[in-house]
């Protein structure tokens, strides 16, 4: 801007110099203030444009669709992937309704979802089909109340994602899940195999004796069947009175009869202990995978028990103490798993120790119940003590364990919705573990 001339001024002799320094210096001033806003306003301008070629940028990368509204419901801006999905310019689409956009038969819905948000000055989440070249296109909408400089209602900002890509995901989510449940459930059943086979020698052993016991009382049953034919044979024959009557007393009958009766029930009894052992093995086996039910947490934990004890080497007293009739809620054959490799590591931790015990407590909490196992051996290294459940991790000589068992009782009591725990300063010593969970009704 130039600045005025005072050669243009006419010379006024009543004017002194000091008035005309006052009239020049406010000219100075008000061009000063000029430029000023002048720099200003380019400034804003820059900053505005920038602006909007930020949204600008945003409204054409944008995946989702972005739809701006004004207080009459009418398309003020869209995202580039509007126009791509529904193959219309951006420019037809500005200024027109933005239930237009969408099918017909969910255009009420879209109605109310609008009243509501600007009514009540909330977001609203809606499925709505919008209407595509290629037919109609199912999103997840959210629609959000824009306010204005004095917080009143100025319109809608719409956000929609395709539901099929959602669903996709959440799927995809889901495939991700169940992968990691199986391969907990494999973990789980691997350490379960790992416990079979310590136990693979006091299994044998205990159906052996049984079994033993069963094929000697068949053979003495067979022998017993011999007689009692020779005699019914001589009796079919016609045999006098006195001949049976030496018969019965040379074949010792009276007595057989007697031993008859206790061969068979000795049969039944190792046959009913042979039903036990594998109706244990068959409980101890089972993957837990099945649905969540009440059990006996002590009848539960006296199964696992004698399971570890008949696979040990030593020998180890075990007590259980506390409630016999209280009821869990969770996985049977997840929640054995867990006392059995409770029960082994308390076994492996008192080899070589005399007199050595292991105690199972079960106690009712009221809505829940706890198991503690406790024994009287070395206890855990305070070093150790913090890193005792992570996986892999071991106290035992190489070979002797895996370093999972903790690990994955921990994560299959936390799955139940309990806590498994090393407690401090366990009584007399040694070590106590110890987990809670829900409290099931008995059936």
């Amino acid at each position: 801007m130039a600045r005025p001339s005072t050669d243009l001024v006419p010379e006024r002799p009543e004017l002194s110099d000091a008035v005309w320094l006052d009239v020049l210096s406010a000219v100075d001033r008000t061009y000063a203030d000029l430029v000023d806003y002048q720099e200003r306003l380019e400034s804003q301008n820059a900053e505005l444009e920038a602006m909007r070629r930020f949204l600008g940028s945003i409204l054409a990368s944008t995946s989702d669709v972005l739809i701006v509204t004004n207080r009459q419901g009418l398309v003020e801006e869209m995202s580039a992937s509007l126009a791509t999905l529904t193959g219309h310019p951006a420019a037809s689409l500005q200024g027109g309704p933005v239930t237009g956009l969408f099918v017909k038969d969910h255009v009420p819905a879209l109605d109310a979802a609008i009243q509501t948000v600007t009514r009540e000055r909330r977001p609203v989440m809606i499925e709505a089909a919008l209407t595509t070249a290629t037919g109609p296109s199912e999103l997840e909408l959210s629609l959000a109340p824009r306010f204005d400089e004095r917080g009143r209602v100025a319109g809608l900002v719409l956000t929609g994602r395709p539901v099929g890509e959602l669903r996709r995901t959440y799927a995809a989510l889901e495939r991700s899940h169940a992968e990691l449940k199986a391969a907990q459930a494999q973990l789980v059943r691997n350490e379960k195999l790992a416990s079979l086979g310590r136990l693979l020698a006091g299994v044998a052993h205990e159906l052996n004796n049984p079994i033993s016991f069963v094929y000697a009382n068949a053979h003495a049953l067979e022998r017993y069947s011999g007689k009692f034919q020779t005699y019914f044979d001589r009796v079919q024959a016609g045999a006098t009175r006195e001949e049976l009557v030496r018969l019965r007393e040379e074949l010792m009958l009276d007595r057989e009869v007697r031993n008859l009766r206790d061969a068979v029930q000795g049969a039944r009894e190792g046959a009913e202990r042979v039903r036990d052992i594998v109706e244990d093995l068959r409980r101890l086996s089972a993957d837990g995978s099945g649905e969540s039910e009440a059990f006996n947490l002590m009848e539960t934990a006296k199964i696992a028990a004698s399971w570890v004890l008949r696979g040990a080497r030593s020998t180890v007293q075990v007590r259980f103490d506390g409630a016999e009739d209280v009821a869990a809620f969770g996985r049977r054959g997840h929640i054995q798993q867990v006392i059995m490799n409770l029960v082994q590591n308390a076994v492996d931790a008192l080899d070589g120790h005399a007199d050595g015990h292991v105690t199972i407590a079960v106690q009712d909490e009221g809505a829940r119940v706890s198991l503690s196992v406790h024994d009287n051996g070395p206890g855990v290294a305070q070093d150790a003590e913090g890193a005792i459940f992570d996986p892999f991790f071991t106290t035992k000589a190489v070979g002797k364990g895996t370093g999972l068992g903790l690990s994955i009782s921990h994560k299959i009591v936390e799955e139940h919705g309990g806590e498994l725990r090393l407690l401090p300063g366990a009584p007399g010593g040694g070590a106590t573990f110890r987990f809670d969970l829900p409290k099931g009704v008995a059936s």
